[in-house]
């Protein structure tokens, strides 16, 4: 063994590493992507809370809680997808336990459900925003528009959606790269 700027070991050159081991493609391609979906799933949160911020005037006045500064920001009540949209973050944990483990059934299950409940909801939303959305970017006029604190209420929502989008197909690719890398190589079932 050498050391840095000492004495090399007898017998060598110091090129004799080309015999070790390296890291098998797989596993680095799991490692990367792993990461990587930590981090979709982390900005899923952040935009969870947005969602809640948003949602909180209705759960509070379902719960018959009345807190005035809430109450005088006049929140839109909700649609129905933002409540579906916000059960994908509990699927999160799916895609967090998955990643852990290198199931691949259950990263598929948490795929399924992301694109159920993460997808068409933002989908769904941004169908349903469209035609306002684009009104005031082809005009610039929000006296036909329905406005929230001065902003165009569809433009506030594809601020949102927008981010969730990419979430949610960034989230989906590196799950398929993890389940892709933890399939078996080189074996085909026997039938």
């Amino acid at each position: 063994m050498a050391s840095r700027g000492g004495p090399m070991v007898a017998g060598t050159d110091g090129s004799d590493f080309a015999h070790r081991q390296r890291v098998a493609a797989h596993y680095q391609i799991s490692s990367v992507n792993k990461n990587r979906l930590k981090y979709c799933i982390f900005f899923h949160y952040v935009l969870f809370f947005v969602m809640l911020a948003k949602l909180s005037a209705d759960i509070l006045d379902r719960l018959d809680i009345f807190i005035l500064e809430i109450e005088e920001l006049h929140v839109p009540k909700p649609l129905w997808w933002e409540y579906i949209w916000c059960v994908s973050l509990a699927l999160s944990f799916w895609g967090l336990a998955a990643s852990r483990r290198n199931q691949v059934a259950t990263m598929q299950r948490y795929m399924i459900g992301i694109g159920l409940f993460g997808i068409l909801p933002v989908l769904y939303a941004a169908a349903y925003y469209f035609s306002e959305a684009w009104a005031y970017i082809t005009t610039g006029d929000k006296d036909k528009l329905f406005v929230w604190q001065d902003y165009p209420y569809a433009i506030l929502w594809y601020a949102f959606l927008l981010p969730a989008f990419q979430v949610h197909l960034f989230s989906l690719l590196f799950a398929y790269k993890l389940i892709s890398a933890w399939k078996p190589r080189g074996s085909k079932k026997e039938q």
